[in-house]
């Protein structure tokens, strides 16, 4: 298999960590690619997925599969019967599956609203102010809401949706770096302080491979470092 992929990615990362987790490196091939916020989307992608987005996994003799939360779920099911991993990151049924999707969505859901506040911010005319507002308002409240859970989190087995949560954390440290987040929200900057030194987290660390586009310092701020 092969992966439409990039170490600036969050959701690039999210499927790499679960490739980790699964033992599944050997039968991945990471392809470079660069995924266009604007303008005509990068062909490459548009080939193979014609959202334009990363991550997408290329089967031999099947479709492509796009949208991490998809990958994720074709990537467990490889996991052989009777191997814990996959029921581990994702279990089949109940409560405790819904406990890791509902992680998902708030860690994917995060991820998107910093992506598309930087995007609104960084065009031409600088964002419209209501617009910018809105997906700050939306992130200050996620966080809060993990800040509330992150005890929960900690007694959970790790599992897919605290990848989604660490990798939307990786975001803000990679692209909002002077908010502060972790002195505001202690709980959840000590749950994530924990799962930092997990290999599979330390493998697919972000990598500005491309040189820095950072553009104007985000407001995104909460006080401290």
């Amino acid at each position: 298999m092969r992966l439409l992929w990039s170490p600036r990615s969050p959701f690039v990362r999210k499927v790499m960590i679960l490739v980790h987790e699964l033992g599944l490196q050997d039968r991945i091939d990471c392809v470079r690619t660069v995924a266009v916020p604007r303008g005509v989307p990068n062909p490459v992608i548009a080939a193979e997925n014609p959202l334009g987005k990363i991550p997408v996994l290329l089967r031999d003799g099947l479709p492509p599969l796009y949208d991490s939360r998809v990958i994720a779920e074709a990537l467990i099911a490889l996991v052989p019967d009777g191997d814990g991993d996959g029921e581990r990151l994702l279990p089949a049924s109940g409560e405790a599956r819904l406990t890791q999707l509902r992680w998902q969505a708030l860690g994917d859901g995060l991820t998107d609203n910093l992506l598309l506040w930087r995007i609104e911010r960084t065009g031409a005319s600088g964002g419209d102010p209501g617009t910018m507002a809105s997906y700050r308002a939306k992130v200050v409240a996620t966080l809060a809401a993990l800040e509330r859970e992150a005890d929960a989190l900690a007694e959970a087995p790790f599992g897919l949706g605290a990848i989604a949560i660490l990798c939307a954390l990786g975001q803000l440290d990679f692209r909002y770096r002077t908010s502060g987040w972790r002195s505001a929200h202690p709980r959840l900057a000590a749950w994530a302080a924990r799962q930092a030194t997990r290999p599979s987290l330390v493998a697919t660390a972000v990598q500005d491979d491309i040189g820095s586009d950072e553009g104007p310092v985000m407001d995104l701020v909460f006080g401290g470092g």
